[in-house]
């Protein structure tokens, strides 16, 4: 299969779709890789350590779109490569279609795009393989980068999170307690935080508590302990995540009211929407605002901050499902290995993932109908 790897071009997005190790695993494979000229560099890879793993390197984005059958990228298409899409082209990427502009699923299907989104191959336990790599830096993330924001140059309340004797900790609520809050509570007790975990889930509590013990409070996520845990917090994060449908608003803007000026919320939800009803997606380059005193960080692709160990991280989760799409083409790859069935997004100019459909007012076929 001839395979493309594009440089990506969201705002500050510096990570790449491909190590130069997992270029080598495609062509080991029989494949040909060919990767965007620089695509790597924000990454810390050179064109020529591409090379050295049997890619070759093209120099415009044009030519990987028009000359790959099937592209591998990290973030959804934005507008500008949308005229690239090639009819019945394979697309192996992250889309958070649900949350995403409905004109990127228009331009899907007008072109039979065949899309396989990273966040919605899900396991029969219901694990997301492909997500949870993104998921551990986003959540250990929010925390380095609230700790930062409640800094008083940034528009904080001016809290230390771990606090100094004779002074109170700062007070971490986080709202999920999944891939995303457990990854920020363990960074949270690492910098000595007071910490709080609201999920809906009792089992995850249940789990949560006795993995971290008293260094954290598990709370059942409703409405009383959201609003208390608002209030009560300087860092809010909110990890909250329906596979493929929009995040749920758990917290309205009423209940941001209740927060002290200077509090700040890191919404790792906002791929999907945002958990929190004043989120807006915003980028690194000018990641917060300001909104009733409260300081939000709404970054979209928070971990293309890092983006040498997220390439390395996410490549390491995307490769194994590369090479059995490659190899064994889209449609039967997906009846050998059932958890790819519901990472098809798109088939045949129709919407295949029911969520998806749903938040886009889309029509919806089953991907078995299809095949």
């Amino acid at each position: 299969m001839l395979i493309g790897v594009p440089k990506e071009i969201k705002i500050q997005e510096y990570r790449v779709g491909l190590t130069p190790a997992g270029a080598q695993t495609l062509v080991d494979a029989g494949h040909t890789v060919r990767i965007q000229k620089g695509a790597g560099l924000g990454s810390g890879f050179a064109d020529e350590e591409y090379v050295k793993r049997g890619a070759s390197v093209l120099d415009t984005a044009e030519e990987i779109w028009q000359t790959s059958e099937m592209i591998i990228k990290v973030k959804e298409p934005i507008a500008p490569e949308y005229p690239l899409f090639q009819d019945n082209q394979l697309l192996y990427t992250y889309f958070h279609l649900a949350a995403a502009p409905v004109e990127l699923a228009a331009a899907l299907l007008e072109k039979n795009v065949r899309s396989v989104a990273y966040e919605t191959i899900q396991m029969p336990d219901g694990c997301l393989p492909l997500l949870q790599p993104m998921s551990e830096v986003a959540g250990r993330m929010a925390i380095q980068v609230g700790a930062a924001s409640l800094q008083k140059e940034h528009g904080g309340k001016g809290v230390l999170l771990g606090g100094v004797p004779g002074t109170r900790r700062g007070r971490v609520a986080i709202l999920g307690g999944g891939t995303v809050g457990t990854n920020a509570a363990k960074m949270a007790i690492g910098m000595q935080a007071e910490v709080r975990i609201l999920d809906v889930n009792v089992e995850r509590l249940r789990y949560l508590d006795d993995i971290f013990g008293s260094q954290v409070t598990t709370l059942y996520s409703d409405i009383a302990n959201i609003e208390n845990s608002v209030k009560w917090c300087d860092l809010l994060v909110g990890g909250v995540l329906i596979p493929g449908a929009k995040a749920p608003k758990l917290v309205t803007e009423q209940m941001l009211t209740m927060m002290e000026d200077g509090s700040v919320i890191v919404d790792v939800a906002v791929d999907q929407g945002g958990c929190i009803e004043t989120c807006r997606a915003t980028t690194h380059e000018d990641p917060t605002y300001v909104k009733h005193g409260v300081v939000h960080y709404c970054v979209a692709n928070m971990p293309g901050a890092v983006a040498r160990t997220s390439t390395f991280a996410l490549t390491n989760a995307t490769i194994g499902y590369a090479v059995k799409l490659a190899n064994l083409g889209m449609e039967k790859a997906v009846k050998v290995y059932p958890e790819l069935h519901p990472g098809v997004n798109t088939y045949k100019g129709v919407v295949t993932f029911k969520a998806v459909a749903d938040a886009l007012d889309l029509p919806y076929a089953a991907l078995d109908t299809l095949l």
